[in-house]
Parts: C-alpha cells; structure tokens; sequence
C-alpha cells in the first residue's frame, strides 16, 4: 500500500508538474511565433544598398533606372550566368533560348550599370583627360549602348574594352552574338569602335557606333586566349575552355595550320589509313563530300588517321573559266580548324615525308587493299600501320563512295557533323548580314538556262520577270524592307524595277569583303603561299545561299514564285 501511495502520490504529482510546463510551454511557443513573425516582416521589407551603386548617390541612380526609357524588353534572369560549356548538347533552338537568356543578365546589369555611369559626376575633373577603357562603369555604358544601337541580335559574351591608340576619346570592344531570329546553332564575333563625349562635369556619354568590324584593337590576334569581361567573378562565372565550343563562333581567329606529328615514336605507334586514285577527282562537290566522308567515316571505325589530300580539284561547274582548276587548298572551302580538333588527321605530303624517313627504319608495314569490295569490317583486326586502299578500276567502281554500300552502309556513318563550311566564308555572309543590320527579307530567283528552257519551267521566265514578282512579292514581303536577292541572273539591272518598293541588295553590292584590301584576301593569299586566290563560282554560291538563309523571311522560286517543278514538268512531288 505504501507501495501503492507512493506511485499514486508521485503518479498526481508528475500530472500536477505536466499541467503547469504545458502552461508554459504554449507561452513559449507563443513568444517564439511572435519573433519569427517580426524576423520575417523586418527580412521582408529591410533593403540593403545595391552593391552595383557605389557612391552615396545610389538612391539617385536607383530612381533614374527605374524611370529610364531604355526599350529594352529582356526579362530578369536571377541565375548564375553560363557560358559556352553549357551548350554542348543543346539543339539549336535551346541554344537560341539559352543565349536569350545570356543576354537577359547582361543587359540587366548593363541598365544599373550605364545609367550609373552616365549619372556620376565627379567634383573634380579634367574633361580634356583620356577615357579611361578600362573603367568598369564605362564598360557597362558600352555594353548598353551596343544593345541599343543593335536591336536585331542577341548578345552573348562583351569583351574587355580596348583603348584606341591617338584616340583619346574612343574605346574599342567585343562581343558574342546570334541574331534573333537565328534557326543555326551558330555564334558570331564582331568588335566596334566607340566614340565618347565627355561633358564639363565629366559626366560620360556614346555619341556614335561604327560600323562592323570597325573595332580592331579589340580584335583577337591568331593564338590569343579569350578575353572576356562577361566571365570575371563579379559575374559568377568561371572561364571555360574555348575548345570546348559544339557550334561555329565566325569571327575568331582562324588556326587552320597543317597538324604535325612531333616525335618519330609518335609517328612509329599511330596507324593509318589511305585512299589513292579513284574518279572522284574534278566531280561536283557532292560527290567529293560523298566520297571523302566515306573516308573519314571508315578511318573513325578502325580508329586510324586519315591521311589526307589537302588539294582537291574544283570542278568546271564552279569555276570562271568553264575549266576544272587543280590544287584547290581545302581549306578555302572547309574548317579544317573544326576537322583536326574533332578526329585525327594528317596531310598526305606531310605524312610521305615521315614515312620515308622512318618506316624501314622502325619497321613499319603496309596492309594493301585493291577491291572496294573488301570492306571496313573485315580490316578491323590488321596491325599493319598503315592500310592503303587503291581505286584502279573503272568507274563506277572506282569512286570512293562504293565502299560504304551494300552491308557496310549500316556500320560506317559519314561524320557530317565534323564538315563545316569555311569560317572565312562565313565571316563574309556574318559581314553582309551586319551591313543589312540582320533586319533583312530574302528571295531566291532561278533564271538562267532554266528560265530559257519553256519546254520544261513553261512559267519559269514570265513568273520571274521584275513585273510578275512585284505582284507576287507585295502579298508576302512589306513593302520598303531590305531584300536580299540571291539569283544565277548574270545582269542584276534585271531586277531594277524591284526598287520601286524595297531596298534591295546582290552578292556584289559587297564585293570589298573578297577584294584586295579584305581580310579574306589577305588571308587566303598567305594560306595559297603568297598567291591570291580567286573568289570562285563555288564561294560565291555558298556564300549567297548562306545570306538568303539568314533573311527573316525566305522565299524560294519554286513553290513561292512559280508553279513550275523545279527539275521540269511532271516531276513536282504528289501531295498526299
């Protein structure tokens, strides 16, 4: 029983004891909601100063921001900024939208950052003193400038700017961008001059914008490393490998030098593949690529280098004197930059000349193959260091092509992705595009021998005449935009009436771009070992296709100007 007392005793007690803590422990909590309550409002309304002001004047430049009728549209995008890394994998539709949002977050810090710059004033200046290019408030008026002064394109990355030497009052800069309505994961480079005026209180203002181009000293020598404001930490972003870029950047620096294999025991453990002969040589380009990727492809499948002719034949279909023209450098017409970066590859002359001076020597063997029939699968296992495939026979068994058919089309794929066109061809069509401000209308019009041949296009030659495509053109293109008009119409004063109601423009409106002061000339003279180098039939239809490309509405001659078929009567495609 005392037993029992006890354990009702102490059994009362701890419920007497539980009462009075629950008591104050609803007080407790009760105090407790109350300070987060306070926490939150005072965490909720408390703004600190915006470390992108740095003067006392903040609250000032805070409200000019906010009243600024800056036009630009791009919505906040709070997250860290990426670069180029990040796109590897992307299509080309994501990469537009990522690089949208790229530029998102640099204009937003461009707005603080120039509306700051242009409202500071300093006590005491000296208005006749040099810009200072390297100021960070005066690259952010830049970067704002450039964004008003170019509305059609998305920016990327700016570079550092650059001072003009003898031009105190002048800044050079650089930047990444696509243009806005860009349906290729394609990035390009361009680099501008910036003209300043500095007011009695120093306050700084950009009085003009050059052309494209127009910045040199901000341009990137052959070699240089990237140089971009836009990845500083102020950013949070970390430098990336430019190597690492998945799509074209037009504009950089061009290194296509010849790869040289550096050590003859480097030489002595690679293996090797080779095509000889064949009747692919002067064909249509076509047809080479058809060819030559079959090459690349089954050098990728046994894991060799490809050894190479860097000269190819160019075809008289392309050229200006109706004949075909030999010792065509590939490098006019391709990025072999892109092509050595992504597989193994070797130039033929270079690799003759090691295999001569070392074969006999470290006792390399040559594995022979004289039939396309022979096919890659069965010279997976040779260990010979170098297989050389001969074409001896007639055509058509002698084109390249024939050892990708039958059973070896499903297990040898053409790398198309490792084929891209010249970027010195490309920074052209970039060129011609930028003098258009990339706010351009495209047509294609085929005449020629087509428009002359009535048994065929009965409709071709009156459907393409200036009258007809006035009538056709003002339903589809508004009247007073600039058109681009890629034609084979050897006399462009054909299409003199067209101005009536657009601007229009032809390829050699920029013939300057290939002349004799061109970058492109110059380039490709030093390329040709001090020879120039013609701007051939085949550039100037790559680079007319590649301008009609980019225009924001693109009309082809058949379909949009014609009912003609475009290969002759009865050869249109059945609608389903």
């Amino acid at each position: 029983m005392v037993g029992g007392r006890t354990l009702s005793h102490l059994s009362s007690g701890a419920l007497r004891v539980g009462g009075v803590g629950s008591g104050g422990g609803n007080l407790c909590f009760a105090l407790f909601v109350v300070a987060v309550l306070i926490f939150t409002i005072i965490a909720a309304t408390y703004q600190p100063d915006d470390p992108l002001l740095h003067s006392s004047a903040a609250d000032s430049r805070l409200a000019s921001f906010l009243t600024s009728t800056s036009n630009a549209t791009f919505l906040s995008d709070p997250s860290v900024l990426r670069t180029g890394e990040d796109f590897l994998n992307s299509s080309s539709n994501s990469t537009s939208a990522a690089v949208g949002t790229e530029a998102a977050a640099f204009i937003e810090l461009s707005d603080i950052n120039s509306t700051a710059a242009s409202a500071a004033v300093v006590p005491v200046c000296d208005p006749a003193a040099p810009v200072d290019c390297a100021d960070p408030e005066l690259f952010h008026l830049l970067m704002r400038a450039a964004i008003e002064a170019l509305p059609d394109i998305h920016f990327y990355r700016f570079g550092k700017p650059v001072a003009v030497p003898g031009g105190p009052g002048s800044c050079d800069m650089a930047w990444r961008f696509r243009p806005k309505d860009a349906t290729r994961p394609m990035f390009y480079r361009d680099y501008r001059r910036f003209h300043l005026t500095q007011s009695a209180n120093c306050v700084l203002s950009v009085s003009k914008v050059d052309d494209f181009h127009s910045g040199v000293n901000a341009r990137k020598r052959r070699g240089s490393k990237p140089d971009y404001a836009g990845e500083d930490s102020a950013f949070g972003a970390k430098k990336a490998d430019e190597t690492t870029a998945a799509v074209p950047v037009v504009g950089e620096p061009v290194n296509d030098t010849l790869p040289v294999i550096d050590s003859e025991s480097a030489f002595a453990s690679g293996r090797y593949l080779i095509y000889m002969s064949g009747g692919d040589r002067c064909k249509s380009m076509n047809h080479y690529l058809w060819s030559f990727l079959c090459a690349l492809g089954e050098a990728q499948y046994l894991n060799r280098t490809l050894v190479m002719d860097m000269k190819i034949c160019l075809s008289s279909m392309y050229t200006l004197t109706g004949h075909n023209e030999e010792d065509k450098d590939f490098r006019l017409y391709f990025d072999f930059e892109h092509l050595k970066h992504s597989t193994p590859v070797i130039d033929q002359g270079q690799f003759w000349t090691d295999w001569g001076k070392w074969h006999e020597k470290d006792g390399l063997s040559l594995y022979y193959v004289d039939d396309f029939k022979v096919t890659p699968m069965k010279l997976a296992d040779v260990k010979d260091a170098l297989i050389m495939r001969k074409f001896d026979d007639v055509k058509p068994d002698n084109y390249w092509y024939r050892v990708c058919e039958g059973e070896t089309e499903s297990v040898i794929q053409r790398p198309w992705q490792l084929l891209w066109k010249s970027r010195r061809l490309m920074e052209i069509v970039s060129a011609i595009a930028s003098r258009m401000n990339w706010d351009f209308d495209s047509v294609h019009i085929v005449r020629g021998e087509k428009a002359k041949n009535a048994e065929l296009w009965p409709h071709l030659a009156v459907d393409t005449s200036p009258e007809s495509l006035l009538v056709t053109l003002k339903d589809k293109i508004e009247e007073g935009r600039h058109l681009y008009i890629a034609t084979n119409e050897p006399d462009t004063s054909f299409f003199e009436p067209l101005k009536e109601a657009y601007t229009t423009y032809f390829l050699d409106d920029f013939k300057d771009l290939w002349g004799e002061n061109s970058e492109w000339y110059l380039e490709t003279k030093e390329l040709n070992n001090g020879v120039p180098v013609e701007f051939d039939g085949y550039m100037r239809v790559e680079v007319d296709t590649e301008v009609f490309l980019r225009g924001k509405k693109q009309l082809e001659t058949f379909n949009d100007l014609t009912n003609d078929c475009k290969d002759g009567v009865h050869t249109c495609p059945t609608s389903s």
